[in-house]
């Protein structure tokens, strides 16, 4: 068997379409220009990229993008009178604070000061219990990503095993409650978990969210089974030449793409979805605020 390649980078592209037609219909039926804030304390590499491709992405989506750098010496308190600012600010709609941030600065407190409402990474402690309880809330974006690339694979998920490798509070827990109110039958796999290889086996949907490069291979995954893999692991390219890097995932796509009936590749799988749904969010939330219509096929 050869796998099916969910192409998530043309999904992610689906999805900003639809995020834009909406942002549209807002300016012009409402008057409303949806607002998302960055925070970014320090000079992380990483997180600069990725901070400027979300601003990019935002404006081009023709919302308003609002970036604000502080030093890596900033000191805690300051960092919590901006959220609060932002808060306050009717323009911005979503808020989020770019993770890592220094270690002088309590990244729990910076999160949960962060107003539920606004909360577009899904992070706040409410927005993490309203997910938990299967209420209403500000969804994490990676889940959410993954979520809709199942729900597009097989439209309903009602009645399927799905097994989570990862239980990380960013995407290991909210992919599994997602899935459990998408009536799955869910079970979280972790470091401890013993015969890991054979509950992998059962799923019909297979999440690997474990930060392990190629960690699960074919043997692992049931024939015709759906595999999501969220990770994002850089490991030694010889082949590329001396000190070359190459991006894997959790899952050893060679071998698992010979097994699963759909399968994400790394690069190119879940990973673009990951902004194309912060920008989902930051919409939703600026419907929510305002009391109007939320975007359909863009919420869980």
């Amino acid at each position: 068997m050869s796998a099916d390649i969910i192409d998530g980078k043309a999904f992610a592209a689906t999805v900003r379409e639809k995020v834009a037609a909406h942002v549209v219909r807002l300016k012009s039926d409402h008057n409303i220009t949806p607002g998302l804030a960055v925070v970014l304390v320090g000079e992380d590499p990483a997180s600069e990229v990725y901070v400027r491709n979300k601003g990019k992405q935002t404006l081009e989506c023709g919302m308003n993008s609002y970036e604000h750098k502080l030093p890596a010496d900033t000191p805690e308190a300051e960092v919590l009178d901006l959220i609060d600012q932002l808060n306050n600010d009717p323009a911005v709609h979503g808020i989020l604070c770019q993770l890592p941030v220094p270690d002088h600065i309590d990244s729990d407190k910076v999160l949960n000061a962060i107003s539920p409402a606004k909360d577009v990474d899904g992070f706040h402690i409410s927005n993490v219990g309203l997910l938990a309880t299967g209420q209403k809330s500000m969804v994490p974006c990676t889940p959410l990503g993954c979520l809709m690339m199942l729900r597009e694979r097989h439209g309903s998920l009602s009645g399927m095993n799905a097994v989570v490798v990862g239980r990380s509070n960013i995407v290991g827990k909210p992919m599994a409650a997602l899935l459990l109110k998408d009536s799955c039958t869910v079970t979280i796999a972790h470091s401890r978990t013993k015969n890991i290889e054979a509950l992998c086996q059962t799923a019909d949907i297979l999440v690997a969210a474990v930060g392990r490069p190629q960690m699960i291979t074919g043997d692992w995954v049931k024939p015709g089974a759906t595999v999501i893999d969220v990770g994002i692991n850089r490991i030694p390219a010889p082949e590329r030449g001396e000190g070359k890097m190459r991006l894997v995932g959790d899952v050893d796509f060679a071998s698992a793409s010979e097994v699963a009936g759909a399968i994400t590749p790394v690069p190119g799988g879940v990973g673009p979805m990951t902004i194309a749904c912060l920008l989902a969010n930051t919409v939703t939330a600026c419907c929510r605020a305002n009391g109007l219509t939320e975007p359909e096929g863009l919420t869980a």
